[in-house]
């Protein structure tokens, strides 16, 4: 198959078209129009395979997620979707109809759930296979939030359950050492989680004039945190028995529990700051379910509390290199 036979058969017609889009796929470049009153916000991810993701993950998980983790970027900005920009190296095993079509069913499943259109892109060859793909959306002028405003005495939350997809990865880790890995994979707890993640688009856009600061988690709770206090020039208290969590990790041992929450990553829930009065306000004012876990203070670096007594634990993380 062709590169360009390839693009007009699964991508040219998979979204919805944007008003905003004045050339879309297949020009060598897009043309948009700008909303007024607004700022572009752009962002970026690579997912290489083996790396980002198993190579078992199905080609529809794999499309979706490559987007829902750039709509995740720009939900952590409050930001409106537009558009992406999709690149593909593609081993040659791989550029077939039934790999192509549920992978490319992915991407307009979940592009097409927030009005996302796929704009451009390229695809090329490789012996590993890599998705990169550019996000673009739009925020009211000035309204943005960054991870630059924490202030000491705000709340710390979390849009919702934490831990779920590193639960999710080490059993299909586990799965693939097994003999009876394919049995294995079809019994693992919490995989919509791992491969199917749901961007907080909408409630970024509600938290903007109630949230000072804002990340998504996507290397693990304790070192997305980090980020919002380095750049806020804060510290922060964390009550571990505060952190939303589903119940198959409950009966885990708290440790282990922990590393999931603090260390696991690829949860794509928002961890955001607001001042107490701003969190009694977006809790009267809608009826999205926001979870407070600790708070912001003015000493430097990240505390953590279980049943009122200070925990020592390692913060790592996810390692890109």
């Amino acid at each position: 198959m062709s590169e360009f036979s390839l693009i007009y058969q699964h991508f040219q017609h998979c979204t919805r078209n944007n008003p905003l889009t004045q050339v879309g796929i297949g020009d060598d470049c897009a043309i948009s129009s700008m909303p007024s009153d607004c700022e572009l916000v752009s962002c970026i991810d690579t997912l290489v395979a083996g790396r980002h993701f198993p190579f078992s993950t199905s080609a529809y998980a794999i499309g979706y997620k490559s987007v829902a983790v750039n709509l995740s970027d720009l939900a952590a900005m409050g930001a409106t979707p537009y558009a992406i920009l999709l690149g593909i190296s593609l081993p040659t095993k791989l550029a077939q109809d039934d790999w192509l079509k549920p992978f490319a069913q992915g991407i307009a499943d979940i592009c097409n759930r927030f009005d996302v259109e796929l704009i451009g892109g390229d695809t090329t060859q490789s012996n590993t296979l890599t998705i990169s793909v550019t996000a673009l959306g739009f925020v009211p002028t000035g309204q943005a939030i960054t991870r630059g405003g924490a202030k000491v005495g705000d709340i710390i939350c979390v849009s919702g359950e934490i831990g779920s997809a590193s639960f999710a990865l080490q059993q299909i880790l586990h799965a693939e050492k097994s003999e009876r890995h394919n049995i294995a994979l079809q019994q693992i707890a919490l995989q919509p989680a791992l491969d199917l993640p749901v961007p907080q688009v909408e409630l970024g856009q509600k938290l903007r004039g109630f949230a000072h600061s804002m990340i998504d988690i996507s290397d693990g709770l304790g070192q997305d945190l980090g980020h919002i206090l380095t750049a806020s020039k804060v510290g922060a208290v964390v009550d571990l028995a505060s952190i939303p969590t589903h119940p198959r990790l409950q009966g885990l041992p708290n440790t282990e529990k922990w590393q999931h929450q603090l260390n696991g990553g690829d949860d794509y829930q928002l961890c955001f700051t607001m001042s107490e009065q701003n969190f009694v306000k977006f809790n009267q004012q809608f009826s999205d379910k926001i979870f407070a876990i600790g708070k912001i203070v003015t000493e430097n670096g990240l505390r953590l509390t279980y049943n009122n007594q200070p925990i020592e634990f390692s913060i790592t993380g996810y390692q890109h290199f």
